[in-house]
């Protein structure tokens, strides 16, 4: 059951990637005047097709990890004299260019519209609080002791451990200093602590960024939202209070602060808090609930979140940033792997894909939204690189033929294929390889 739904999650992901790829193509292709012959998701024999009033034909096809546009072209088959005009390669080397950065657009184009969505619909997280790092790694010789909450990350605003991770991994193979600020939470003064890195994590196969620091994400017993009229709004709790004690026993994080809470339905507890830099004691009434037979104490707190939304004005920058980041992000990560910087083995195939995305979805519409959005950004990214096959081949090509005043010689054009294809077949083997060894 759960391959199936990992391999539904493939197949939605890679469909409405791969789609709205091929519609970029398509819609510049229309408006370039080029006859679209074909217009197809998925690959193989068509399981439903139909032809609109431009004669062309919509395909949905068996196998639906792909898709592809289809041009009339005289390179290709022979073309009727009364459409010859409309044959791609016809076509302006600008246009061609147009066209073949119309897929990657339309990917960049959907990113940006689903962190838009994401951001108008707004997020709740927990909020980043590390828990006290361990001796002589990074983070404690740079001076972190627990229960500091991490706004920023090299000058870039964080508001959850996603955002976070995403930051450091900008710096992969980097050596010099990551500047964190912090604060305690509900605080309004931060501090920026450096921390040293020398090559940091280069060639490491899936690296694990926090725990390299030495930064542990914890939720602690600081208390965010109150219920009204419960019993921590009777007894005067207030948000950002920190649990310290329950009665004698020291409160090691939220979930020991719920138990502890649990097993003491109707009684009249002592706790100690801290505040403002100050300690006190502050008596509980705890409350007392029964379910299915079972009673247990509450409180009436939730743990410490954090709401983030933007108006749907406000939410078209940060889109625009967001998107901009992310591609800034996948371009480094491309260069640091070439490079050496970055191992190999964290480039993923269809299998990883398929787990993140299925894992995701279980996660919530947001995560998968997330997810998305980063697959787009790195397909957009990918098909611009300037391998032949791929859309950035063909805008090499054309440019190339706008700067010599004449087409690039057939020969040499099939040559460049060949040599693309096995540079795209090698790294989809080594992607699927990398793949297979993490399942194992």
């Amino acid at each position: 059951m759960e391959f199936l739904e990992y391999a539904l999650a493939l197949i939605v992901t890679l469909g409405i990637l791969v789609t709205v790829h091929e519609v970029g193509h398509f819609v510049i292709a229309r408006a370039s005047g080029v006859m679209v012959t074909r217009f197809s998701v998925g690959f193989g024999p068509a399981i439903w097709s139909r032809y609109d009033r431009h004669d062309t034909e919509w395909v949905i096809a068996a196998l639906p990890l792909g898709g592809y546009v289809r041009m009339l072209d005289e390179r290709e088959a022979e073309v009727p004299p009364p459409l010859a005009h409309r044959s791609f390669n016809r076509l302006s080397p600008m246009w061609r260019i147009a066209i073949a950065f119309g897929g990657p657009l339309a990917n960049f184009i959907l990113a940006f519209v689903v962190y838009w969505v994401v951001f108008v619909v707004g997020s709740t997280d927990f909020v980043p609080v590390v828990a006290p790092p361990e001796r002589d790694t990074p983070a404690e010789v740079a001076g972190f002791r627990g229960g500091e909450e991490i706004i920023a990350v090299d000058g870039t605003d964080t508001t959850n451990w996603s955002q976070i991770t995403m930051a450091l991994a900008a710096r992969l193979g980097d050596s010099g200093e990551i500047a964190i600020a912090s604060r305690t939470p509900g605080a309004t003064a931060s501090v920026e602590r450096r921390l040293a890195i020398d090559h940091w994590q280069q060639g490491v196969d899936e690296p694990d960024l926090l725990a390299a620091l030495g930064l542990r994400p914890t939720l602690p017993a600081v208390v965010g939202e109150i219920l009204p009229d419960g019993p921590a709004a009777t007894a005067g709790l207030e948000p950002f209070d920190r649990v310290v004690r329950v009665d004698a026993e020291i409160v090691t994080d939220w979930a020991n602060w719920v138990d502890l809470v649990r097993a003491r339905p109707g009684r009249l507890a002592m706790l100690t808090i801290e505040r403002d830099g100050r300690v006190i004691d502050v008596p509980l009434q705890v409350g007392r609930r029964e379910d299915a037979g079972n009673v247990y104490g509450f409180a009436g707190v939730g743990a410490l979140v954090r709401e983030v939304d933007y108006s749907p004005w406000a939410a078209v920058p940060r889109a625009g940033s967001e998107t901009l980041d992310k591609t800034l992000l996948t371009l480094s990560l491309l260069k640091k792997m070439v490079t050496g910087l970055v191992s190999t083995t964290n480039l993923s195939g269809p299998i990883t894909i398929a787990k993140v995305a299925g894992d995701s979805a279980k996660s919530g519409i947001e995560s998968f939204l997330g997810v998305l959005a980063l697959l787009s950004i790195s397909l957009g990214v990918l098909n611009l690189l300037p391998i032949p096959i791929l859309d950035g081949g063909h805008i090499v090509f054309c440019t190339a033929e706008m700067v010599l005043k004449r087409p690039i010689p057939d020969r040499v054009q099939a040559v460049s294929v060949q040599i693309g294809l096995a540079l795209v077949g090698g790294m989809m083997l080594l992607a699927l390889y990398n793949d297979i060894a993490r399942l194992f």
